[in-house]
């Protein structure tokens, strides 16, 4: 290879990680449901974190909530590795689960629902964010006690007041760190919000909503008694619900790429 195909190749891996980078915000939230919502989405960022450690990326939750019975009224995970947006981009929407809870006495079926958002981390950005626009926050981080990151104001809450997004972090030892960690989230989210604002004026001439990166959006079932999970996107099923939650989710995240491409 001369210097002008190598200086080539080099430019194409610069645009695919610009457009595909190696780090994201995996962030999961409690839906309809209550308890058992919360419940399951703990369950959801379980399953893509062990997915993760499959891939031999690594994880960070960087902030969450945790409801009484131990799930997650909301959580944002950080993952960095090799094609981490890549693999994981369509599974941004509404997750809904139907199970009968241990808590249900009567043996009734509940469905709940979670929403999961991919929010991918570049290294450039076009946004421009005023100073006065933004409001921060700081506090003491939650963990074992006595230890510094206790005693500190570590943890960092920016809220940006004209679109009244609230980010946190709070898995760092710094608040520096944590501040720059928010931002970075921040300006995903404020990315992500243009992108869904921009694919709905195009909608109506979309053959799919897929990869739009819509949360509001129904996209899978994962139904317990029945042991199957069907994406509505594909119309297609998977069995062995335990061991897709147990990481094993390639077969899905391989029939959402190839649907992808064919819909994009």
């Amino acid at each position: 290879m001369d210097w002008q195909e190598w200086k080539k190749s080099q430019e194409q891996e610069n645009v695919k990680a610009e457009e595909f980078p190696n780090e994201i915000i995996l962030e999961v939230r409690a839906g309809a449901g209550g308890e058992e919502a919360a419940l399951f989405a703990k369950e959801l960022a379980e399953m893509y974190s062990l997915y993760a450690g499959l891939q031999g990326w690594g994880t960070q939750i960087v902030s969450s909530s945790e409801t009484s019975l131990g799930g997650y009224k909301e959580a944002a995970i950080e993952i960095r590795g090799k094609n981490c947006y890549e693999k994981l981009r369509f599974e941004t929407g509404v997750h809904r689960i139907q199970r009968v809870p241990e808590t249900e006495k009567m043996g009734r079926v509940h469905t709940s629902t979670a929403s999961v958002a991919i929010l991918p981390i570049r290294k450039q950005t076009k946004l421009e964010i005023k100073p006065s626009d933004l409001e921060i926050e700081t506090s003491r981080s939650g963990g074992a006690g006595g230890q510094n990151v206790n005693k500190v104001e570590t943890a960092v809450r920016i809220i940006h007041k004209p679109t009244g997004i609230d980010v946190r972090s709070t898995a760092e030892r710094s608040q520096l760190k944590n501040r720059e960690k928010a931002m970075s989230i921040l300006i995903a989210k404020l990315e992500q919000k243009e992108e869904e604002e921009e694919a709905a004026k195009y909608s109506a001439n979309r053959k799919s909503q897929i990869g739009t990166a819509d949360r509001s959006e129904k996209i899978r079932t994962y139904n317990i008694l029945q042991d199957r999970i069907t994406d509505h996107r594909v119309k297609k099923s998977w069995h062995n619900i335990e061991k897709i939650m147990a990481g094993e989710i390639d077969p899905i995240l391989d029939a959402m790429k190839e649907y992808g491409a064919s819909v994009v």
